[in-house]
Order: structure tokens, then C-alpha cells, then sequence
């Protein structure tokens, strides 16, 4: 009698690790602790954000959100962290870094997208965090491009961005609905000098 082979095994999620901070993509259990870090930011946030609804104050959503984050980070389609102090990652969550649209190909780039809780702003720690993640984008995943895009009058993003060393290059007009209007955006862009070669 034949048997099944067995399944093979769950890679682990990524985990990057910087003095200060954990990050990782939160597990179920914390759906709670997410939800409460977009409670607490939700007026913050609004100036930069496109329109949201009551998911994103659910924890059932942000359990099946979590599911397939991790999917999608398995699949090689999006790579989503999340801060934290504790290594056990018992604490709150205190802000999110997200690569996602990950192409192949002859592109091999992605969108960066960052936020921390604004308790939190002038502390070094998004950048502590950014600089982390950017280079296991580039050194582990082997993408050749990130791209980050924000508004004019963003300006602390701006100025993360440029200490990163992105590079603006260009502005789309009307890019992005956000905050009751349709907004224009500053297009910058970091490359991977030690990108593999295709082909």
C-alpha cells in the first residue's frame, strides 16, 4: 500500500533584528495589538491615507489579513513587517514596513510603504528599521529596485526617504486618492548597486 509523501515543511517568515527593534510579520494572536495600533493612529494617519472602513478595526479581518500576509510573503509576492520591542513579540505593535507588488523578471523591484505609531516620530527608529529591512530586500531577496512614493507636504517622510539615499524621480499628478482628494506624489526610487546580473 503506497503512502503519501510528506508535506513539505513551512518555511519560517522573515525576522530581521536591529538593536532596538523586532521585525516580523505580527503573528494571529497579536490581531488584537494591531487593531489597537490603528485605533490609536487613526487620525494621524488619515492625512496620508487612502480611504478606510471598519476592517480595518476588526480583529477577525486582521486575522485572515495576517493569513495571507503570510501566504503572500511565502509566494514571493509581498514582504510585510511589523515593529516590535520584545523578542517574544509580546508587546504592542509600533509601526509596519511594507514591500509589495514584488516583480521578477527583467524589473526584479517593489513599492516600499512605512508608518510608525506617532508616539514614536523623531526617535531614529523607523530608519533603524527601514535600513534593516532594505538591505535584506536587497542582499537576501535579490531585488534590483525599491520604489517609495509619498506627497509633497509629507514632509518627514521626504526627509526619511533621502537619508535612505532614494533618489526622487519625478511627480505624478493625481496619483493617489487620499484624504478626501486626489493627491499628487513625489516618485523616488533606491537601487541595488550588488544586484545579480539576469540571464
Amino acid at each position: 500500500m503506497s503512502t503519501a509523501a510528506p508535506a513539505a515543511p513551512v518555511p519560517p517568515l522573515t525576522r530581521i533584528e536591529t538593536p532596538r527593534l523586532i521585525l516580523t510579520l505580527a503573528p494571529l494572536e497579536a490581531a488584537p495589538r494591531v487593531v489597537a495600533y490603528q485605533r490609536e493612529n487613526w487620525e494621524h494617519f488619515a492625512r496620508w491615507s487612502a480611504p478606510r472602513g471598519s476592517e480595518e478595526l476588526s480583529v477577525a479581518n486582521w486575522r485572515r489579513r495576517l493569513e495571507q500576509f503570510a501566504a503572500d510573503e511565502r509566494a514571493g509576492m509581498a514582504l510585510r513587517l511589523m515593529l516590535f520591542r520584545d523578542r517574544d513579540l509580546s508587546g504592542p505593535v509600533l509601526g509596519v514596513i511594507n514591500f509589495t507588488q514584488i516583480f521578477r523578471g527583467a524589473f526584479q523591484a517593489c513599492y516600499l510603504g512605512y508608518a510608525i505609531d506617532y508616539r514614536l516620530e523623531g526617535r531614529g527608529l523607523m530608519r533603524e528599521a527601514l535600513e534593516a529591512a532594505i538591505r535584506h530586500v536587497f542582499d537576501a531577496m535579490k531585488l534590483h529596485r525599491i520604489m517609495v512614493n509619498y506627497m509633497p507636504s509629507n514632509e518627514r517622510s521626504a526627509a526619511l526617504a533621502r537619508r535612505l539615499g532614494f533618489i526622487p524621480e519625478g511627480i505624478a499628478r493625481d496619483y493617489l486618492y487620499i484624504d478626501g482628494a486626489w493627491r499628487d506624489h513625489v516618485l523616488t526610487a533606491l537601487t541595488n548597486p550588488a544586484a545579480p546580473k539576469l540571464g
